[in-house]
């Protein structure tokens, strides 16, 4: 069973689904869907059209250059059967996907960093500019009337100690 990616979203396509298009010189086109399909007539560009994995990984927002994307990649060289060589291959597809998963929520992680450190920076500016709106204009009476009596008092028990 082969899995084949739409030409407009780059969607995993399964056999039997979707739609395909031939053009006048036999290139096929395969879409997942008619959305997809809908969007290559209306001759739009995947890069500029937000929800497609071209417009993802051209804003920066997918993880664009790695060696594990390497391992996706189509190859139509014929490979004679073997079953040693097929289960080892089996084994490197696992291991290179949770490669790959690792990497890609590492690079998601330092992406939401920055935003989350310019949100903080915004929220502190913000608390600095309306922080009247947040402290009572009479909080700092209330202690420094604290103060003065417990100063008051202090002065009390020391003129009665000395005398």
């Amino acid at each position: 069973m082969r899995v084949e990616r739409c030409y407009f979203c780059s969607g995993p396509l399964y056999p039997g689904h979707g739609v395909t298009f031939v053009r006048n010189d036999c290139k096929a086109f395969r879409f997942c869907r008619s959305k997809c399909h809908k969007s290559f007539k209306k001759k739009r560009n995947p890069r500029k059209v937000r929800w497609t994995k071209a417009f993802r990984k051209a804003a920066g927002k997918e993880l664009a250059v790695d060696n594990s994307l390497e391992f996706e990649k189509r190859r139509n060289e014929p490979v004679r059967y073997q079953r040693e060589l097929w289960q080892a291959s089996v084994d490197v597809m696992k291991r290179v996907e949770e490669i790959k998963q690792k990497r890609q929520a590492k690079f998601i992680m330092n992406r939401l960093k920055k935003g989350k450190e310019l949100q903080k920076t915004q929220d502190i500016k913000e608390v600095k500019q309306n922080i009247h709106l947040i402290r009572a204009p009479h909080a700092d009476k209330a202690k420094q009337l604290e103060e003065k009596m417990v100063q008051k008092l202090e002065e009390a028990v020391a003129m009665e100690d000395s005398a």
